[in-house]
């Protein structure tokens, strides 16, 4: 099967497309990515071009380009999303035109060229905030940003595509990501590198704002089940019920690096800030057999080593308009 990547050069792209074309030998990728400020052909270096990877680059909404790489495709899973919340309260033009209308190109060109899979990736965020208990599948989507209320969006457009044309759509909603490849302006790179750096931890609020945290390669096996036997028209949640606040998650890290709690600097809040996700992973554990693989603690611990053993790859990165956006939202405490 040949299948077309969008966002592949991502940090949850370039993991699943190591970890698909290690497990299927006969299966190929056509991988589309913008190299926007998130896009990194580092995340792929041990992946050149070939037969069975080659990387284009180019922006989902351009309807020439995806129809093209469409034709030679049988099959197409979408990652590429603006994805930072922070980055959408300051502008949110880039959230809609890529998250929504990008969305849409993708849809029509899989609508033409009848593929035999179209598989979303979305977020749990599109629910809002929950004081207790998870949110099922069929909640009502509640966003809180403009990052979620585009990311719902494109979900609904997914999903009126099944039930309109019979398109053989997925949506998977995941809880927060991390491990190796994540672009340092999320949670936890940004705290292990800022911490490698010996600067202040910029923590918003009271930092008791809790997240299910999901290890990529467990998102990754997740995805892959879904894709190969999840039935069109549905939608799964993927979590694993490793609920944390942001301030145990950066004591953890701090901790393993043997660096202060002093580091820590609670900064103003962000607005309609989402105090807890938490949904419910049943569905896709008892309908397709899916369990998480990877405990909290010790991949935690792995993705902490990642990024002190690959120091070159995160420092390229945090320099130039990456710093300029953050001295904008966090002012004196970088």
């Amino acid at each position: 099967m040949n299948i077309l990547v969008t966002g592949g050069a991502g940090f949850i792209g370039s993991n699943f497309i190591r970890f698909f074309l290690g497990k299927y030998p006969d299966d190929s990728i056509v991988n589309l990515d913008k190299l926007t400020y998130a896009g990194n052909l580092d995340n792929l270096s041990d992946l050149p071009q070939g037969p069975r990877h080659r990387f284009v680059r180019g922006d989902i909404t351009d309807t020439v380009l995806v129809d093209r790489l469409s034709e030679g495709c049988e099959a197409i899973i979408h990652f590429a999303a603006e994805t930072h919340v922070d980055r959408s309260i300051v502008d949110s033009g880039d959230f809609i035109q890529t998250n929504i209308n990008g969305t849409h190109v993708l849809l029509e060109a899989s609508r033409k060229h009848r593929h035999s899979r179209f598989l979303h990736i979305s977020t749990d965020e599109v629910y809002g905030s929950r004081s207790e208990g998870e949110f099922s599948e069929d909640a009502p989507l509640r966003p809180s940003s403009p990052y979620s209320a585009s990311k719902a969006s494109s979900d609904l457009l997914v999903s009126s595509y099944h039930k309109t044309y019979g398109m053989p759509a997925l949506i998977t909603r995941c809880s927060n990501n991390y491990g190796p490849y994540q672009f340092p302006e999320k949670l936890i790179p940004l705290m292990i590198t800022h911490a490698l750096e010996d600067k202040a931890l910029p923590v918003y609020g009271d930092g008791l704002y809790v997240r299910d945290w999901l290890y990529v390669l467990d998102h990754c096996g997740a995805i892959d089940r879904v894709f190969q036997h999840g039935k069109p028209g549905e939608i799964y949640n993927i979590g694993s019920k490793s609920g944390q606040t942001n301030l145990e998650i950066i004591h953890f890290i701090l901790k393993e690096l043997d660096k202060p709690t002093s580091l820590v600097r609670h900064v103003k809040d962000r607005p309609a800030h989402d105090r807890r996700y938490a949904v419910n992973p049943d569905k896709i554990r008892i309908e397709l057999g899916w369990e998480p693989s990877y405990l909290l603690e010790s991949a935690l611990k792995e993705t902490i080593d990642w990024y002190c053993q690959n120091e070159d790859w995160w420092r390229r990165i945090k320099s130039g308009e990456y710093l300029q956006m953050y001295e904008k939202i966090y002012g004196a405490a970088l």
